[in-house]
């Protein structure tokens, strides 16, 4: 069967957003096999809503459209929707009380803009928002020039879309279409070896295999190896990966530190709850970030105990008690001072275990001795009073800079903490260099 993706904003063709709606959609039909040769965008505009509708429809089994269906009077899918089927826009009983209690849950009362986003062309059926105010359609006419067709209308708000595609759109479409068979990824996260070293132990897994297939991608501090495979369901689909996945795992050993969702943050609250250990962090150049990634991890709350942001001198010295005289005379991109920054942590938060991280994000402020990209993280613990730091030279734009070394925090915290499961000192092993 054929897809096409039709992206209804006017924000999306000025460049305020990313459609990242077209992408998520993209990848869940090539999951199931749905071939998507278009994907189009058209601004708030009913006439030419209507037409990348017809379009679509002409050479499409199945439409997929986000945005336009909200409240404002720029929201116009559903009339251009009800005007290429040829009927009339009305609100079902339900609907409407589905409108008005998910209102009630906010405490307020919807006003009378707000009633369209309960409205449906006469016909279809709804698709339940279990996150948002904006119901959405399901249209799939039995008669007329597109009969056999297939649209559904979904928000524009990314995370709306996303549950009310996994959860409605793509069972409908599974059901509609008879497809049994879809694509399945395993992916196994990798710290501390570069990607060529990582080809060479895996060569004959990257050319030779067919069903799972094997590849590498860099993402910025670590490689994935992703496994790929074709199967009927998920049980399916680990029956396939297990052989290949042990092989990967027997000849990387420890360095494989996560299996799909399991990211560096994740993995890292698993090692401190295991200890029934908590982390504190202090951050300068990263401004947050690994904190951010920390409490992005649900229940973190067990386990990080929270972190000072101390981008100006003044505030290392103030919040966590770095000597101004170790400032002056090393700067505050170097070795000493990310380390007194990590001991002032533990010493002004507590915890076990204190990261800390330093460094020169650009584009300015770089010297010879001291170039943009530079950074260092400090990893510190109570139990004996123990700092390590690590010496990083970065590349990449600001934002770039950032990411990496938030990322490099996280993967020498995890390797540390796996290096004490391992040995009982804890003793310091060297991480992979990186660039």
């Amino acid at each position: 069967m054929r897809a096409e993706i039709l992206c209804v904003g006017t924000e999306l063709l000025l460049g305020n957003i990313v459609n990242t709606n077209a992408a998520l959609i993209a990848r869940s039909l090539a999951i199931w096999g749905i071939d998507c040769y278009h994907h189009s965008t058209v601004g708030d505009n009913l006439d030419r809503a209507i037409a990348g509708l017809r379009v679509a429809l002409e050479r499409a089994d199945a439409v997929i459209v986000t945005g336009g269906i909200g409240p404002t009077p720029d929201d116009c899918t559903r009339e251009a929707l009800a005007q290429v089927l040829g009927v009339e826009l009305t609100i079902p009983p339900d609907c409407l009380a589905t409108l008005e209690a998910r209102y009630a849950s906010w405490g307020r009362t919807p006003s009378g803009s707000s009633f369209k986003q309960a409205s449906l062309p006469v016909g279809s059926v709804p698709i339940a928002n279990p996150t948002g105010s904006a119901v959405g359609v399901l249209a799939a006419p039995a008669d007329g020039p597109y009969a056999g067709r297939v649209v559904y209308l979904l928000p524009g708000v990314p995370s709306e879309m996303e549950r009310m595609l996994a959860e409605s759109v793509i069972p409908d479409l599974r059901a509609r279409f008879g497809l049994t068979s879809g694509l399945f990824q395993r992916v196994l996260h990798v710290r501390g070896l570069g990607e060529s070293v990582l080809a060479d132990l895996l060569d004959d897994l990257l050319v030779g295999s067919a069903n799972p297939t094997v590849a590498t991608y860099v993402k910025n501090a670590e490689v994935e190896v992703r496994l790929t495979c074709r199967a009927d369901d998920q049980d399916a689909a680990e029956a396939l990966f297990g052989p290949t996945q042990a092989d990967i795992v027997n000849r990387l050993g420890p360095v494989v530190y996560g299996i799909d969702d399991e990211t560096y943050e994740r993995q890292l609250g698993r090692l401190l709850s295991a200890r029934q250990a908590t982390l504190v962090t202090a951050e300068s150049c990263t401004g947050g970030q690994v904190g951010d990634r920390i409490t992005a991890v649900p229940g973190s709350s067990a386990w990080y105990l929270g972190g000072v942001v101390a981008y100006a001198n003044r505030l290392k010295e103030s919040l966590l008690g770095v000597d101004p005289a170790l400032l002056a005379a090393e700067g505050a991109v170097s070795a000493p001072v990310a380390a007194a920054m990590a001991e002032g942590a533990l010493d002004r938060l507590g915890g076990d275990y204190a990261l800390a991280v330093t460094g020169i994000a650009g584009p300015g402020g770089g010297t010879e001795a001291k170039p943009v990209g530079l950074i260092y993280v400090a990893w510190a613990r109570r139990v004996d009073g123990r700092v390590e730091v690590l010496e990083r030279r970065l590349t990449g734009n600001r934002e770039l800079i950032k990411e990496r070394t938030a990322l490099t925090a996280l993967e020498m915290a995890c390797q540390r903490l796996a290096n004490e499961a391992a040995s009982p000192l804890g003793e310091p092993q060297e991480m992979g260099t990186r660039s």
